[in-house]
C-alpha cells in the first residue's frame, strides 16, 4: 500500500479524492491537509510515499511550498489543478504525475501504476525546486509571509527555529538547513545563519572565531568551523 497525503483546500474535493484513492485499494491516505503549512508538518512527521497536492492553495500555493520542505524529506508529488495552464508548470517541475480536476477513477489509476513504478525501481523524482523568497511565520489567528530581504538573521535553540528583521522575533516551521539551502543566507554558526546584505562588519577574534555587526547593531557569533567557509563565500 501506498502512503499518502492529501493536501487540498477545497472541502469537497479533498473527501472525493479520499474516496477516489481508497476505491484504487493501493493507497492508505495518513491525512488530509487544507493548506501548505499543515502539509509541511504532515511530510516531516509522517513520511508519506506520495502526496497529492493541489496547486492553488491559499497563501502559499504549491509550487511555493515545496521550497520550504528538506530535500531528504521531500516524498513524490502528483499536482492535482483544475487548470491546464498548471499542469504543464508541474511537468516543468518534473513531478511524478498531475491530475486534472475533477479527477476520474482511470486516470487515478495510471497515476497509481506510475507511482509504483518509480518506488519499485527506485528513481529519482528531480523535482526542480524555486528558492524561498518568503518565509512563513505562525502568529496568533494569522499567518505572516516575510520577504527574506529583509531578515537580518536566522538563529535556532531548543524551542525552535526564529528570525529576526526590524528588530522582532518570529517563529517560523521551516528549518535551518531548509533556510539555508534555499536562500541567499550564509552558514556562519551551528545555530546562525546570516543575511549577507545586513553585515555592517566582521570582527575577528584571536582563536578563529568572530562575530558579525550587523547594520541594526546586533552581533552574531562565528564559530570557528565556519569562519574559513564565511569568508570564501564573501570574498575576504
Amino acid at each position: 500500500m501506498l502512503k499518502a497525503l492529501i493536501i487540498e483546500d477545497e472541502i469537497n474535493a479533498k473527501g472525493e479524492m479520499e474516496l477516489l484513492l481508497n476505491e484504487t485499494g493501493e493507497v492508505d491516505v495518513l491525512r488530509k491537509c487544507s493548506n501548505a503549512l499543515e502539509g509541511i508538518k504532515a511530510i516531516n512527521s509522517l513520511h508519506p510515499d506520495v502526496v497529492f497536492l493541489d496547486i492553488q492553495l491559499p497563501v502559499i500555493n504549491g509550487f511555493e511550498m515545496l521550497s520550504m520542505i528538506e530535500e531528504s524529506n521531500l516524498p513524490r508529488i502528483v499536482f492535482v489543478t483544475a487548470y491546464d495552464e498548471y499542469a504543464i508548470k508541474a511537468f516543468e517541475n518534473d513531478a511524478i504525475d498531475y491530475l486534472l480536476k475533477p479527477v476520474e477513477l482511470e486516470r487515478l489509476k495510471k497515476t497509481i501504476e506510475k507511482l509504483k513504478n518509480s518506488i519499485q525501481n527506485n528513481n529519482p523524482q528531480n523535482l526542480t525546486i524555486p528558492e524561498l523568497r518568503r518565509i512563513p511565520s505562525i502568529g496568533a489567528n494569522k499567518i505572516k509571509l516575510v520577504d527574506i530581504d529583509i531578515i537580518e538573521y536566522v538563529h535556532s535553540n531548543e524551542t525552535g527555529v526564529y528570525f529576526f528583521c526590524n528588530n522582532k522575533k518570529c517563529f517560523t516551521e521551516l528549518t535551518l538547513k531548509v533556510l539555508g539551502s534555499r536562500t541567499k543566507f550564509l552558514r556562519c554558526h551551528k545555530q546562525y545563519l546570516i543575511n549577507p546584505d545586513k553585515i555592517d562588519e566582521i570582527q575577528f577574534e584571536e582563536n578563529s572565531t568572530g562575530r558579525i555587526k550587523t547594520v541594526n547593531n546586533n552581533f552574531i557569533p562565528i564559530s570557528r568551523h565556519y569562519l574559513k567557509k564565511l569568508k570564501e563565500r564573501l570574498g575576504i
